[in-house]
């Protein structure tokens, strides 16, 4: 069990430390899975505030509900599309292409 002191920032990083490599999943997914199913503005700001992170946490594989990186601007350039493609993800105008297909869903694939 977490401490109390644990804070909903570290909880979004726990969880996006297991995304696998070459896998992505969404704001929502990582909200509805801490038990805030409208919190996905929230994990939306700590991935803001994950640039800083030892060790470094895999931001760039949390895009939006539909697959498109809408954090980019956050890494600088085409540093968030290269970070993927560099995982072998296919990104086409902004979009990860087969969302669906590589989608990671936390609720699914870890127990609570």
């Amino acid at each position: 069990m977490k401490p109390a002191t644990y804070t909903f920032f570290e909880n979004v990083y726990d969880v996006v430390r297991l995304i696998p490599y070459g896998r992505v999943t969404n704001y929502g997914a990582i909200a509805g899975y801490l038990g805030s199913a409208r919190g996905s503005r929230m994990v939306g700001y700590a991935m803001n505030a994950a640039h800083s992170l030892v060790p470094p946490i895999a931001a760039h594989r949390v895009v939006n509900r539909t697959g498109l990186l809408t954090g980019k601007h956050h890494f600088g350039g085409n540093r968030m599309q290269e970070l993927l493609e560099s995982e072998g993800i296919k990104i086409k105008n902004d979009q990860v292409v087969n969302f669906e297909k590589l989608f990671w869903d936390p609720m699914k694939e870890l127990s609570i």
